[in-house]
């Protein structure tokens, strides 16, 4: 009797193999996606590099691999093991102020590059504004299928860091003439802001 108790409890998973399980099948193929994202855009990061030729989109460039690089471990360690990671989700900080520019301008058409000789600055902070989108967007579609409670933190709590990148990264396309920016009429605007008001009628 005794002897069966031990052989079932030593097939038994130990609490750490079974917090490093808690995954629901849509979690699991939503993280794969999601970290595939990450290493995607770091890798284009690594090819991209060498092209650039402003220092402040170097600068940018480096500050967000950086950041990035320890977004991924942090993702990776809590998603194998099911548990708070070693190095809690940190904060990016833009080091460029917010402030666009409206409006719109003529220009040449943008239009698909013909070799890669063409490739400028507007091209490389395109490339990266895109990948910082696309990671934003699947960490939030794996933010709402995640079960596990610790990696669901994770992930959502590194979203707002891929906003700000993508966010500082439209903001210096924007200084360089590279994303314009349209606006309404000032009388749109006003009849647009005041078509929402506020409520006071809360449920009891």
């Amino acid at each position: 009797m005794s002897q069966s108790f031990h052989n079932e409890s030593a097939n038994q998973p130990s609490f750490n193999q079974q917090q490093s399980l808690n995954h629901g099948g849509h979690e699991v193929m939503d993280m794969h996606e999601t970290l595939g994202e990450i290493i995607a855009g770091m890798n284009q990061s690594i090819i991209l590099r060498p092209h650039v030729k402003d220092p402040e989109l170097l600068s940018i460039l480096d500050r967000q691999y950086n950041f990035t690089l320890g977004m991924y471990n942090t993702i990776v360690e809590s998603f194998k093991t099911g548990h708070d990671p070693s190095v809690p989700t940190g904060r990016y900080q833009m080091e460029t102020g917010n402030n666009f520019t409206y409006g719109l301008n003529p220009g040449q058409p943008k239009k698909p590059m013909q070799n890669a000789n063409e490739m400028n600055d507007e091209t490389i902070s395109g490339f990266l504004l895109g990948a910082q989108k696309g990671t934003a967007k699947c960490m939030t579609a794996a933010a709402t299928e995640t079960t596990n409670p610790v990696v669901r933190r994770v992930v959502a709590d590194s979203i707002p860091n891929c906003i700000e990148m993508a966010y500082e990264l439209s903001i210096y396309q924007n200084k360089h003439g590279y994303y314009q920016v349209p606006q309404y009429s000032q009388q749109d605007m006003r009849t647009i802001l005041d078509s929402f008001g506020t409520t006071t009628n809360p449920l009891h």
